[in-house]
């Protein structure tokens, strides 16, 4: 996985979900995300989690590596 300000690291996707509240949807984390101007990459590995409400930002943390290790789209 990519790391750094260019990349979507787990750090880097959670800072475009500041002010999200939870539980979320993927569909909220996806709003809220283009809301704080996330960039392409990062909304491809929001779209590659599973549709399922997340209770807090651990569980979008935990799926955000989870797709990673599948290779849904959080690689580049």
């Amino acid at each position: 996985m990519t790391r750094g300000m260019g990349g979507h690291s787990v750090s880097n996707v959670t800072h475009h979900l500041k002010g999200l509240r939870f539980p979320a949807a993927r569909r909220d984390l996806l709003r809220q995300a283009r809301q704080n101007g996330a960039a392409q990459d990062i909304m491809d590995v929001l779209h590659a989690m599973p549709d399922q409400a997340f209770g807090s930002a651990a569980d979008v943390m935990r799926a955000i590596g989870q797709a990673e290790r599948r290779g849904d789209g959080a690689e580049r």
